[in-house]
């Protein structure tokens, strides 16, 4: 149920709101001049404190944020040649690590072929606090280097449960269509739901909420979402 406000276009009067609406709240409440970044948090029943509840991933939306991303590739021989031609900004290995140790770091993501883990472990002090260590759970070490560079620089979302077990990212801008915030939103909730871990019990999304940059926050249902979370990867 909606009431009128003169500050506000909509104000929900329910507390939670159904997917749709809390989409037209964020999106018609919102302000600003210039589009504005949709992000989601979502609380999860988990304690990252435990190794075996630990939630981290990414996902590549279906509609793009529309941001340029540098990308970093740690490669040799042919893995570093199907990275540049993907579209790698840098690719190196004895070489990036002594840029990289020297202070310089011009990029966004950093990626890398299993081959080199060992080597990029040598600057994990520096790209780790940055959130810019590859790992195979956030999907940036691959052995298909191609398709991770393309999907990095298309803005893959990297997500990781913070210590009160909240996932935190960005999904849509708002001047996206609601159409397309919702195609991204359900799909952002679905990867967070398949990387749920072993050690999850009971309910394990608590609760979920989106605001633009300078909005409000709004709550929206994910008790009864359009779209069955069955799928779960266990580790």
């Amino acid at each position: 149920m909606w009431r009128a406000t003169p500050c506000r276009r909509f104000l929900s009067t329910s507390g939670v709101l159904p997917i749709a609406d809390g989409i037209k709240q964020v999106k018609h409440c919102d302000v600003s001049c210039a589009p504005q970044t949709i992000n989601v948090a979502i609380r999860l029943n988990v304690d990252p404190r435990k190794p075996n509840q630990s939630v981290r991933g990414s996902a590549v939306l279906p509609v793009s944020l529309g941001k340029t991303f540098r990308v970093a590739v740690f490669a040799r021989g042919d893995q570093a040649e199907a990275a540049r031609e993907a579209g790698a900004d840098l690719v190196g290995d004895a070489d990036l690590i002594e840029q990289i140790s020297g202070g310089t770091i011009d990029f966004d993501r950093c990626l890398a072929t299993p081959d080199m883990v060992g080597m990029v472990g040598r600057v994990a002090r520096i790209l780790g606090p940055r959130g810019l260590m590859p790992s195979v759970k956030s999907g940036t070490v691959a052995t298909d280097i191609a398709a991770a560079v393309r999907n990095a620089k298309q803005g893959q979302v990297q997500f990781r449960a913070d210590k009160g077990g909240v996932v935190h990212a960005p999904v849509a801008q708002t001047s996206f269509t609601e159409g397309d915030i919702e195609k991204n939103l359900l799909h952002f909730i679905q990867v967070v739901q398949d990387a749920k871990p072993s050690g999850a019990k009971g309910t394990y999304i608590k609760g979920a909420y989106m605001a633009s940059t300078r909005g409000r926050s709004v709550e929206f249902d994910v008790a009864n979402p359009p779209f069955t979370m069955k799928r779960t990867r266990q580790r």
